[in-house]
Formats: C-alpha cells, sequence, structure tokens
C-alpha cells in the first residue's frame, strides 16, 4: 500500500502485539458460519488482526462518549446518548461483509451491555424498476444508483437518537424487498457496511460520510477481487440450481461458461470501473484501512495519524 504519510503501516506481526493479551471471544465454527461466500477467515486472523482492532475501536469509542460527556458539562445540559456509528467501504467482492459481521460480534462480546447493530447500504439502492425508469440499470452500484439523500437523513436520525427504519435489500432477489426493513432504535454502536460508505453524498449541505466516527477499508489488489467476484458468482450459481425463486437460477440452469463470460464482462464494465472511480480514490479517507493478499489473509492494518 502507497498511502503516503498520514497513514502509519503495520505489518501484520506488529499489529498482532497490540492485542495479544485478548481473548479471541469467538469460535471457529461461528467465524465460518458468519464468513461471505467463498471468503477465508481464521481463528489466527480473529487474534493477531481483529482483537487489536476491537480494541482499538473501543479506544476511539470511550474518548468519543467522553467528548459528549465533556460537552454537555461545559454548556451545563444533560449529556445525551450519542451512538457511535462505524463505515466500513472497500469494493464488491472484497470481504467487507465478513468484517463488519465479525467486528459486530467481537464488539458484542466485548461489550455485553452495549447494543451493537449491524446495517448495509444495499438496502438505499433504489429498486430495479426505478433503475430501469431512470435507464440507469447498467449503472447499478455506481453512486447516482443510490438514495443518497434518504440515506444521509437516516444517519443524522440515527445520530440524533431517533428510531429509524433501514430498508433490506435482498440478494437472492437481486433488489430491494418492498416493505421490509430493520429497525434500529438508539444502539450504542452502528456499523454501517458498503461500497459507498466513504463518497461524499448527497447534494445535502450535510454529507453523511461525515457522520460516521470511525471508518475503514478493506483493500486489495483488483485482479485479486476479480478473482473472488468470479468465484463468488460460481457458488451464487451452485446455490440457485434448484430454487426457482433466485435471481440466479436462469443462469444456474444454462450454460456455465456462457454465465461465467457474461460475469467476467459485469466485472469489466460494472465493478472494475466503479472501483477505480468513485470507491479506491475514497480510500484515503479512512481511519483504518487493512489490506488482503491473495489468499484472503491480512498481511498489513495501517492507521491514518492525522
Amino acid at each position: 500500500m502507497d498511502l503516503g504519510e498520514q497513514y502509519r503501516i503495520y505489518p501484520r506481526a506488529e499489529w498482532a502485539q497490540l492485542g495479544k493479551d485478548e481473548p479471541r471471544q469467538v469460535t471457529a465454527a461461528e467465524i465460518q458460519h458468519l464468513r461471505s461466500l467463498n471468503d477465508v477467515i481464521s481463528l489466527d486472523d480473529v487474534a493477531e488482526v481483529y482483537m487489536p482492532l476491537v480494541q482499538y475501536i473501543l479506544m476511539r469509542a470511550h474518548s468519543f462518549t467522553q467528548s459528549i460527556r465533556d460537552r454537555a458539562a461545559f454548556l451545563n445540559v444533560p449529556a445525551k446518548h450519542t451512538p457511535f456509528i462505524i463505515g466500513i467501504s472497500g469494493s464488491v467482492a472484497v470481504g467487507k461483509s465478513t468484517t463488519a459481521r465479525l467486528l459486530q460480534l467481537l464488539l458484542s462480546r466485548t461489550l455485553p451491555e452495549d447494543k451493537v447493530q449491524m446495517i448495509t447500504t444495499d438496502g438505499f439502492l433504489l429498486p430495479n424498476a426505478e433503475l430501469e425508469r431512470r435507464g440507469i440499470s447498467g449503472r447499478k452500484g455506481f453512486p447516482e444508483s443510490y438514495d443518497m439523500a434518504r440515506l444521509t437523513q437516516f444517519l443524522v436520525d440515527v445520530k440524533a437518537d431517533k428510531t429509524v427504519n433501514a430498508p433490506l435489500y435482498s440478494h437472492q432477489l437481486y433488489d430491494v424487498v418492498p416493505d421490509a426493513h430493520e429497525t434500529v432504535a438508539a444502539p450504542d454502536i452502528l456499523i454501517v457496511e458498503g461500497i459507498n460508505v466513504l463518497q461524499m453524498g448527497s447534494a445535502s449541505p450535510i454529507y453523511y460520510s461525515d457522520l460516521y466516527d470511525l471508518t475503514l477499508y478493506v483493500d486489495a489488489e483488483a485482479e485479486n477481487i476479480e478473482r473472488w467476484y468470479l468465484e463468488r458468482f460460481g457458488e451464487l450459481l451452485d446455490r440457485a440450481a434448484d430454487n426457482p425463486d433466485d435471481y440466479y437460477y436462469r443462469l444456474a440452469r444454462g450454460e456455465r461458461e456462457a454465465a461465467m463470460t457474461m460475469a467476467k464482462g459485469v466485472w469489466q464494465r460494472v465493478n472494475l470501473p466503479n472501483l477505480e472511480d468513485y470507491i479506491l480514490p475514497t480510500r484515503d479517507r479512512a481511519s483504518v484501512i487493512l489490506h488482503k493478499t491473495a489468499d484472503h489473509s491480512i498481511d498489513q492494518v495501517a492507521l491514518r495519524a492525522f
């Protein structure tokens, strides 16, 4: 990673020393259950990468809470409960969801009295019918395919400690689920995962990327992400083969080679340009960058120094 002077880069062995006395908190069966399709994660990853990361997050969250108390004391007003929001970004198929789910589990185990929730920004995609109406179905995942104003307002409401609903997205349907939502009600920590987490948001005077208190970027070389994307696509085909309601069913029942050729074309036309033009340029806004190698293992952790 070439990140300039604003980051300090820790090789994995050095980073692991920062959390060496922390228990793993989870079992091998649990992490296999929460990992994304074709992602790879081990108990060593938990101990050497994620437990030090949890300790860093806890330090930042404590400072956040203390600053709220100090400000309230200075203004002579009651301190309000304010959620600490973590954003996790990175390319399609890089392993963001695994990282988000694992951090939710570890933080919940470490802070058993606190409420730790997780949502994805996929639910804020425009429905397929609306994408088609606007003529941007081929741009799904690009900034203009999201209801960024709605996402910004959602985070503003979370910060104001309001009870709000996050829309849900189904990868099986490949669409937003009508009238389905997850209620977010006064979490102590909210994890928001999505490719657009570090982007600037809508034309609102409030940029939703500024509403996060700590941000992570999961990084890897594009050629590795492409391979993971195609491997995941193959697994999606396998899972859809006997389910007519699955979006991938028609592709799964057809010629395998043709389906994989189509997926490679989607990567070249959609996901790679989106990564290069809109996702990767936001990496330098992250508080923490996790760099993955070809076998999915994290070899470096970069912390923003200023």
